[in-house]
């Protein structure tokens, strides 16, 4: 038996979280996520999933509990440094479920480039930079589209586009195949697993066993309580029929 000692990259010790302070989303979390993994949120929808990704991304912060990023403690207080927060930034990058929460320039071009013009970074950078994000989604011919006119697979790949030029080293991503075509899926599938096999660290929320399967080295099933009741292989959480019907997924 091999047991990892590196120091996680995440760690959330007894996170809870409530909206308004009175609605429940996630109840006593404890969860280390290490570099390099692959992890499936799986969940029914409402369990927590994505507000759980927020509080990864610094978008929220727990009611009660702590989370760390590489030992550090993310609160309103670590964001205001300046320094941290754009660090941060540039490592951890959030795709939404809804691409549209995240799409809102005039066109294809002007979103790709956005993150990266915020860094201090040169312009011939941030054109090389958005080059090779648009071949790398294979949307060169979308560049001066507007997002608000695409497809919904179009729009999910101006969103990855956009997180690529960050060259993030975490990858968290709301519920990425919602609305996708059987062939976006697949392309989509695909992309996932090679930012995994380059190293990056993915976490993917989803409710769908077959996306978990095609992507997942280990999956985190959170259940309509708000609590992980299920950290550990991807096989053998799928081949439990009992706990996934007792967490609304079959």
């Amino acid at each position: 038996m091999t047991f990892d000692l590196t120091p996680p990259l995440f760690k959330l010790e007894n996170v809870s979280y409530a909206y308004e302070n009175t609605v429940p989303a996630l109840d006593s979390i404890n969860l280390e996520i290490h570099s390099g993994e692959k992890i499936v949120l799986l969940g029914a929808n409402g369990c927590g999933k994505s507000t759980l990704l927020k509080i990864l991304d610094g978008l929220y912060f727990p009611t009660s509990g702590r989370v760390a990023y590489s030992g550090t403690t993310l609160g309103e207080a670590v964001f205001r440094d300046e320094a941290f927060n754009a660090a941060f930034r540039s490592k951890v990058g959030l795709v939404f479920q809804d691409s549209d929460v995240q799409l809102f320039l005039p066109t294809v071009h002007d979103e790709v480039a956005f993150a990266p013009l915020q860094l201090e970074i040169s312009q011939e950078e941030v054109r090389e930079r958005v080059e090779k994000a648009l071949q790398a989604l294979h949307i060169e011919g979308l560049r001066e589209r507007a997002p608000h006119q695409l497809s919904s697979g179009e729009k999910k790949k101006v969103a990855l586009a956009s997180l690529l030029t960050l060259k993030p080293q975490v990858w968290l991503l709301d519920e990425p195949a919602a609305g996708l075509d059987p062939r976006t899926v697949a392309w989509l599938t695909e992309f996932i697993n090679e930012q995994g096999d380059s190293g990056k660290t993915i976490l993917l929320a989803t409710h769908d066993l077959e996306l978990t399967r095609s992507v997942a080295d280990r999956v985190c099933l959170l259940n309509e309580a708000h609590q992980i009741t299920f950290d550990g292989a991807t096989l053998e959480v799928l081949a439990n029929q009992e706990l996934l019907s007792s967490t609304n997924l079959i």
